[in-house]
């Protein structure tokens, strides 16, 4: 059975366009680094600015509606335009934008007319960049247990608290944040869904030292709020209904999205066991070595073909239930066995990134340093199974229905 999208004529004629765009307008030193830490400032201002132009063309979110600043393209060409910045690995990094990348998606669906017609324009032409604050230091996966608080007053909000595991290095525009707009309400019916402006004054926030951060582009932050007055026409979804709207947010997270980008580690760990040589043979022709590598594509091809699937299935307003967290607990899991394969086939050389001993420009280390924090990030694994099974019918009476989304909008990278 063949799942590949077959391409349409005007597909064909739209890649090529893109493909002279991207010869004349991608420099040669842009950056595309195994590590979000390696990221430099300069790196982080080259990938804003391809952005903006992208953003000009209507590419960077090239099957959003044009009246909001999108591209207005079909899936067709969204996909041809998809795989041509794949063939060069431009993907922008994970820094880039995740309050744009999950934000405009609920903006679309929550958010009023003039909410949209202010907020999606920057949004969608990569203008602006946003960062999501949802954790707390004592709030994680319950995150409806969040304590930061947001107390009306008159035309604004009064926000107090604070949210960890934030964002990067590099300031950013806005916030995207959940908190307790009546703390006395009941459980779910207590929150408020902001997207606010991220340099209002009371608002403070310090680095985080993590396993997967050097505390350059791959920062992450303890943000800190004082009595810091938001503009009520920030909230975004109505009073107390926040809960809704992150159902919305969360669908993104746990994997309906999809993607149609290739592993590209994979063609680097080929590349790799072509030149490295063990005992004078080239580990490409050890069988046992072989055997691992047809595990490892094989493994690649499944998640990139549920990728895929979504990717469609979330464009084409055809329903989507477990699909999400199917392809994303499979991701993370296979993630982590696929690493232990690099580790056997490449030993102790997986683990550096010295360019004296490692032939993947660091993307291998990174990788096996990535697999093991990729198990909580947009939910743990354990959150995955169990979303899957009460969207299947098991262990309750009633179906989970999953949280509301139009046909999707996602930015290219």
């Amino acid at each position: 059975m063949d799942f590949e999208i077959q391409e349409t004529p005007e597909a064909r004629e739209f890649r090529k366009d893109v493909r002279a765009w991207l010869a004349t307008n991608i420099p040669k030193d842009f950056p595309r680094h195994a590590d979000p830490s390696d990221y430099s400032y300069d790196d982080f201002l080259k990938t804003r600015d391809l952005g903006r132009k992208l953003g000009e063309l209507g590419w960077l979110w090239p099957t959003a509606p044009k009246k909001y600043g999108g591209g207005g393209l079909s899936i067709e060409l969204g996909i041809a335009l998809e795989e041509e910045l794949d063939q060069l690995d431009l993907s922008l990094p994970p820094y880039y934008d995740p309050g744009c990348r999950y934000g405009a998606p609920v903006l679309m669906v929550w958010g009023t007319e003039e909410q949209k017609t202010r907020l999606l324009p920057p949004m969608f032409k990569g203008e602006v960049a946003g960062w999501q604050l949802f954790t707390e230091p004592t709030s994680g996966s319950d995150l409806y247990s969040l304590k930061t608080t947001a107390v009306r007053d008159g035309n604004h909000y009064v926000l107090n608290g604070q949210k960890a595991f934030v964002g990067t290095a590099y300031d950013v525009d806005f916030f995207i944040i959940l908190v307790r707009t009546d703390p006395k309400a009941e459980r779910y019916k207590n929150l408020g869904w902001f997207q606010m402006p991220a340099n209002l004054p009371g608002i403070s926030r310090s680095p985080m030292r993590l396993l997967w951060t050097d505390g350059t582009g791959g920062a992450s932050n303890i943000v800190t709020f004082e009595n810091v007055r938001v503009p009520a026409s920030c909230l975004i979804g109505g009073e107390n209904n926040g809960f809704e709207v992150s159902k919305s947010w969360a669908e993104l997270e746990h994997g309906i999205a999809g993607t149609i980008r290739r592993n590209r580690l994979i063609t680097r760990l080929f590349a790799y066991v072509k030149q490295a040589q063990r005992g004078g043979v080239h580990l490409i022709d050890d069988p046992q070595v072989r055997s691992v590598l047809t595990d490892i594509f094989i493994t690649s091809e499944v998640n990139r073909l549920l990728g895929l699937r979504n990717y469609w299935m979330s464009r084409t307003q055809q329903p989507v239930t477990y699909q999400g967290p199917q392809a994303s607990y499979i991701r993370k899991m296979s993630g982590l066995e696929t690493a232990k394969n690099i580790l056997k086939i490449l030993g102790p050389y997986a683990l550096t990134s010295d360019p004296l001993w490692d032939l993947s420009d660091g993307h291998v280390e990174a990788d096996q340093r990535h697999s093991i924090c990729a198990l909580h990030p947009g939910a743990t694994e354990d959150i995955q199974r169990v979303i899957m099974a009460r969207r299947i019918g098991i262990g309750r009476v009633e179906i989970e229905k999953p949280g509301k989304l139009t046909s999707l909008v996602t930015p290219v990278g």
